[in-house]
């Protein structure tokens, strides 16, 4: 269960003004960064409020891969 509940990396690229505030305030979402169309943040736990959070938005990528824990920087 602890893989299910693992801290991810996410980049994900619109195709126009990406919906900051609404992936800032999804549950699990931290660390959100902003360079034009790109966001990149950390999700904990279940993607579905990120995922929601999208919603209507032109996504053009989206990358995730495991978080780096403080242990394994």
């Amino acid at each position: 269960m602890t893989k299910e509940l693992a801290t991810q990396r996410v980049e994900v690229t619109f195709v126009g003004p990406p919906p900051a505030r609404q992936i800032a305030r999804a549950i699990g979402v931290t660390e959100v960064e902003v360079d034009g169309h790109r966001v990149c943040c950390l999700v904990w736990g279940s993607f579905q409020p990120f995922l929601e959070a999208l919603h209507g938005y032109e996504v053009t990528s989206l990358t995730s891969t495991p978080a780096l824990s403080i242990g394994e920087e």
